[in-house]
């Protein structure tokens, strides 16, 4: 008997507006412009989503009648802000975390797509229901709450549910499925998680770029990189408080000779409730961090060197506001591929 699809809700859930049209694009300074001429195609970034109505003036045109203001709800943002946001020269990617909870048809993400710049690439996390080992004791999982979850590493599911509706909806827009491996008890995922991870992978089809992220530390290490090693998945390394440097988790489980997935997700010392409070409504950074994202820079410019290619997605709970980490990010890049000789 086929299995039953997990509900397939809007990607913009179920109260977006029919109108108004979408928000313009926020003009941007020819230095702007110039800093995007400047750096290499191989490197995409963006942010995690693109509806905050506190972007005006950064991503979106300053609202200036009723009208206007109607377009930037944050609902209307999300269902018609797309294109806007993909006229800004340094925002050629952005994250698609909807799919994570509920199913997009591939009729839906073509419909994203549609129109967007050559270039443009989507990061889509894949449905939750194929990484949790057991439904956390959350009430939106309602009488699934707490129970093994029987679709955890299901190919066939994946294969129908997920991985074909993002390539066939998407094509070369998708640059990256990301599988996120949420925190967990290593008691729930099992002893044997590394080849139930290898086996998964290679039942998928070839083609498509997988990324396989986790939030469990312990996880991190030769077991899990043989495991994405012989899947053909490259790791995606997140900045976040639960984890070591992006450095470190690089040495655990990547290879130089493969892209460069990372998503800056979280300040570290800050869970995502109390980031959210501090740096609402996402127009300037809060809390910068220097030193994060020169790590980050020198090693996207280690990959871009090699030809390999990065994609980086950035949170608004990184620094404070996602396009201007964006923008500092892609200043240092810069700066480091002008120096012959870039400082370690």
């Amino acid at each position: 008997m086929p299995r039953p699809p997990a509900p397939q809700l809007p990607l913009f859930g179920a109260a977006a507006p029919e109108a108004p049209a979408g928000p313009a694009p926020a003009p941007c300074p020819p230095e702007l412009w110039a800093l995007a001429e400047a750096l290499p195609a191989r490197l995409t970034m963006g942010t995690s989503s693109w509806g905050f109505a506190g972007w005006r003036g950064l991503v979106y045109a300053a609202a200036h009648t009723e009208a206007h203001t109607d377009a930037h709800t944050e609902a209307a943002l999300s269902a018609a802000g797309l294109p806007a946001y993909a006229a800004h020269p340094l925002l050629r990617a952005v994250g698609l975390d909807r799919t994570h909870y509920s199913l997009a048809s591939a009729e839906a993400l073509r419909a994203l797509g549609d129109g967007l710049p050559p270039g443009f690439r989507f990061l889509v996390k894949a449905h939750e229901d194929l990484t949790l080992a057991r439904f956390p004791a959350h009430p939106r999982y309602g009488a699934r709450r707490g129970l093994p979850n029987p679709r955890f590493l299901d190919a066939a599911w994946a294969i129908d549910q997920v991985v074909g509706p993002a390539v066939e909806g998407l094509g070369p827009r998708l640059g990256c499925l990301l599988f996120q491996l949420a925190p967990q008890e290593p008691s729930a995922l099992g002893p044997a998680l590394e080849q139930r991870l290898l086996r998964f992978f290679r039942a998928l089809p070839a083609g498509p770029p997988y990324a396989l992220e986790v939030r469990n530390r312990g996880l991190l290490g030769p077991a899990l990189r043989a495991a994405l090693d012989e899947g053909g998945v490259t790791p995606c390394l997140s900045i976040h408080s639960a984890l070591p440097s992006i450095g470190a988790q690089l040495r655990a489980i990547g290879r130089v000779d493969q892209p460069l997935f990372v998503r800056w997700m979280l300040q570290p010392g800050l869970d995502y409730e109390a980031a959210k409070g501090r740096y609402h409504p996402f127009h300037r950074l809060i809390d910068p961090r220097p030193d994060l994202r020169a790590e980050l820079a020198r090693l996207a410019v280690e990959r871009l060197r090699a030809d390999q290619d990065v994609l980086v997605i950035v949170n608004n709970k990184a620094e404070g506001s996602a396009p201007l980490s964006v923008l500092g990010l892609a200043e240092r890049i810069a700066e480091r591929l002008r120096a012959k000789d870039p400082p370690a």
